[in-house]
């Protein structure tokens, strides 16, 4: 199961075979400025064993985000995250490499992920949690649709915002 392509771009689940491109997204210092660090190429790999474990388990994770001419975007999708190590909740995620960013891209594909999470799997509520200085990741989520909803504690940064949005409000 896939994301419907959008206007641009295109999905695929990731492989093996995409270690060299998410090695390189994933260790690049402007990509990952709001994480700890960026990644090695050993975690890069796990990124990807992760993701394929995902899409076993749950038929979804974060997906390769092409071109519709298979120029390599990134990757963006959904995944199950803890929120204040308690509640577990339906996360859309996204990372475009630098050159790509500002263009839209993280947007479109945010929006085809939502849409699938809604449509696809019948998701209530979807999430992002962003910290709290990444503006441009902020922007992508309200235009998406989210706002605030509460502030994580609980992981890897010592506070996330948590933004948020129910996908099927009550009539």
């Amino acid at each position: 199961m896939l994301p419907k392509d959008t206007a641009r771009l295109r999905f695929r689940e990731m492989t093996p075979d995409d270690l060299d491109q998410m090695a390189a997204l994933l260790g690049d210092p402007e990509v990952m400025a709001y994480y700890p660090a960026p990644k090695s190429r050993d975690e890069a790999a796990k990124w990807i064993a992760w993701n394929e474990a995902n899409y076993a388990k749950y038929g979804h994770g974060l997906w390769i985000v092409e071109t519709h001419d298979g120029e390599f975007l990134g990757d963006c999708g959904l995944t199950w995250q803890k929120v204040n190590e308690s509640e577990t909740e339906l996360e859309v995620g996204y990372h475009v490499r630098t050159a790509s960013q500002g263009l839209g891209y993280a947007t479109e594909a945010a929006a085809a992920c939502r849409d699938f999470a809604r449509d696809t799997l019948q998701a209530r509520k979807l999430i992002a949690l962003i910290h709290p200085e990444n503006t441009a990741s902020r922007r992508v989520a309200e235009k998406l649709g989210m706002k605030p909803v509460a502030e994580d504690h609980g992981g890897p940064i010592p506070v996330r915002t948590v933004m948020g949005m129910d996908l099927r409000p009550e009539p």
